[in-house]
């Protein structure tokens, strides 16, 4: 849920601001000794969201935002299925990335506009998530680690570039390519999340058939990097590989006015 608020200071600077209220769930298993390790726990986190845009010439304007980061102390349980003794209450502390974005929007001509942007994502606040006992059992004492998951992620800044052509006063073309780097490193990966760098190539077409009205369609494909794994996990073995990943979004907008 994320309110927010827009003033238009003169007509060349707009400033905007919001609240964000994320509630977080999550559940992570693994393989035991004793069964089935199943963790859950969810949270409500809040943040903050800030933008600007200039006009810089009446062809060509500016924005900037910023969302920032969101602290979660997640509370749940563990249950294992061979051991029922061993369940109990957990806890994790986890802290979602913030990130800041330029953008660039110049009508070039009647037909073409232009657009490009630069998107930083701090995604070096995710270095490892450890799982805490907030409760004795079988399984161990009030806070002994259930598990611990280390990541090592690193900052990526992500570049697009885009254009519009205008087919008719109807009817507008779009397309955009962009570079995405993984916060994954080759050493850390786990098959949990085998991320790589990616390259978006999207397409989409707007038809406005009123007025009042705008309908948006769009199609992206992501080329994924082959990701390699090497992990080695204590009385289970090493696990060495690649993972092939692709994505394809297709998405559909409306919007009307009154």
């Amino acid at each position: 849920i994320n309110p927010s608020l827009g003033y238009k200071v003169n007509d060349n600077f707009s400033i905007g601001g919001g609240i964000s209220v994320q509630h977080l769930k999550a559940t992570l298993s693994g393989a035991s000794a004793a069964g089935l390790v199943t963790n859950k726990g969810d949270d409500i986190g809040f943040g903050y969201n800030f933008g600007i845009i200039a006009q810089l010439s009446p062809t060509t304007r500016l924005g900037a935002t910023y969302r920032s980061e969101i602290d979660y102390s997640l509370e749940g349980t563990v249950t294992v299925s061979g051991l029922g003794a061993a369940n109990g209450n957990i806890k994790a502390d986890i802290k979602v990335p913030d990130s800041a974005s330029i953008s660039l929007f110049s009508t070039v001509s009647p037909k073409w506009e232009l657009m490009a942007d630069i998107t930083w994502t701090g995604w070096s606040n995710i270095q490892r998530l450890d799982i805490i006992r907030t409760s004795a059992s079988a399984g161990g004492a009030v806070g002994s680690t259930v598990s611990s998951l280390l990541f090592n992620w690193k900052d990526t800044v992500r570049f697009g570039v885009g254009a519009n052509y205008k087919l008719n006063e109807q009817t507008k073309l779009r397309f955009g390519v962009a570079l995405d780097p993984t916060p994954t490193n080759d050493v850390d990966r786990t098959p949990r999340l085998p991320d790589q760098d990616r390259t978006w190539i999207a397409i989409g077409v707007q038809y406005k058939p009123s007025k009042q009205g705008i309908l948006d369609v769009g199609y992206a494909h992501e080329f994924v990097k082959d990701a390699r794994i090497s992990t080695t996990v204590p009385a289970a073995g090493t696990l060495n590989g690649s993972f092939s990943n692709k994505a394809d979004i297709l998405s559909v907008q409306y919007s009307h006015a009154f």
